[in-house]
């Protein structure tokens, strides 16, 4: 297993997480509340949606015993802008909903990317299109990294594989947001979020928040008052912030990509995999070179910025590539621009709340690799 970080040497650990006594056995909805709690977040406005509302019941109770502030909002659309006016005011704020009620927030996303404010919304996905059912999904994935809203903008957007790392990564999410001024998503799923699993966040000292000078206070101190904004009525104004937006993206895929990969110095085929189909994906390179196969995988945890140079690399000695998704094939389109036709990219998904099983996977790379030896 190799875990990286583009701006941490390797080696050094992605998500610290925060301070649990022993291990306990959570929800991955559960964890992730606790992530938030403890990575200082103290206002959380929600609607009830499942597959993701053991999150919601999570934070009513703990914010209750921090002294948060908890409200269940009339509407999706009223919560994600709770969350903007708590953000506005320097507060840590989050969010959580599943793939319509994701779907309802969009707009108040991009006033949040337009206005630089930093927030923490969960998508824990589920079936669709349309109301769909509750069972899990990746389908959510072109909604998350492409700007489920309108303008040029972009979120930062996270996806944990394990109920460990949902807890790590909503934590590190709230750091993220605050260092860069930017909306960050958890992509999780149905399936990630109810399941259980040991827990255990690591010790920190105390919350490292950088200073927020732009926060919205009633400039109590004789400053100069704030401004929150995402409309410029000037000619050319507008164009200047999306340059400077541009500029901060940038930046991010510089140093935000996260990744990790399984078994790719000596493979033939990669499989390329996030969240619950990465977790499968794992035995199937067990079942693979056991069976006289040399396969690897990539796992992406951040979606966005996306591992772009490194599958770029990867090409250079790898044959060939299989995208597997919960999904018809979302992923799978980032994944080909990235190897820029260097090497032929598979597609294996399932979708509507099916989850595809290791056995069928093996089946795609067996047949696969059996056309490739046939080919030669």
């Amino acid at each position: 297993m190799r875990l990286v970080h583009e701006s941490i040497p390797e080696g050094v650990p992605l998500s610290t997480g925060s301070c649990m006594a022993e291990r306990r056995l959570m929800a991955g909805n559960e964890a992730a509340g606790e992530g938030a709690i403890r990575a200082g977040c103290r206002f959380y406005y929600g609607y009830p949606i499942t597959p993701q509302n053991e999150l919601t019941e999570y934070m009513a109770s703990r914010l209750a015993e921090v002294g948060g502030t908890f409200i269940q909002a009339e509407s999706e659309l009223a919560a994600i802008n709770m969350v903007y006016g708590s953000a506005a005011a320097g507060a840590r704020a989050m969010t959580s909903s599943s793939s319509p009620g994701i779907s309802l927030k969009q707009e108040g996303i991009s006033y949040l990317a337009g206005s630089e404010l930093p927030a923490v919304i969960i998508n824990a996905q589920r079936g669709g299109p349309g109301l769909g059912d509750i069972s899990p999904s990746q389908s959510d994935y072109f909604q998350s990294v492409k700007g489920g809203g309108h303008g040029d903008y972009h979120i930062i957007v996270l996806a944990p594989y394990s109920v460990q790392e949902y807890g790590d990564l909503v934590y590190d999410a709230f750091d993220l947001a605050d260092t860069y001024r930017i909306p960050v998503m958890v992509l999780a799923d149905g399936q990630l979020g109810q399941m259980m699993e040991p827990v255990e966040f690591q010790d920190r000292e105390s919350l490292d928040m950088p200073p927020k000078d732009w926060a919205l206070t009633g400039a109590k101190d004789g400053r100069e008052r704030n401004i929150t904004k995402s409309f410029y009525w000037i000619k050319g104004d507008l164009e200047k912030f999306n340059l400077k937006l541009q500029a901060k993206y940038d930046e991010i895929r510089r140093k935000e990509v996260r990744f990790e990969t399984y078994d790719v110095e000596d493979a033939d085929l990669v499989l390329v995999a996030y969240g619950t189909s990465a977790r499968i994906c794992r035995e199937v390179l067990e079942l693979g070179r056991r069976s006289g196969y040399r396969v690897g995988l990539l796992r992406p945890i951040t979606l966005w910025p996306f591992p772009t140079k490194q599958l770029q690399e990867m090409a250079e000695s790898v044959e060939r590539f299989l995208v597997v998704e919960m999904s018809y094939g979302q992923m799978v389109e980032d994944v080909r621009l990235a190897i820029e036709g260097q090497r032929p990219v598979d597609f294996y998904g399932r979708s509507g709340g099916a989850v595809p099983t290791s056995k069928e996977i093996l089946g795609e790379v067996v047949r696969i690799m059996s056309h490739r030896e046939a080919a030669e």
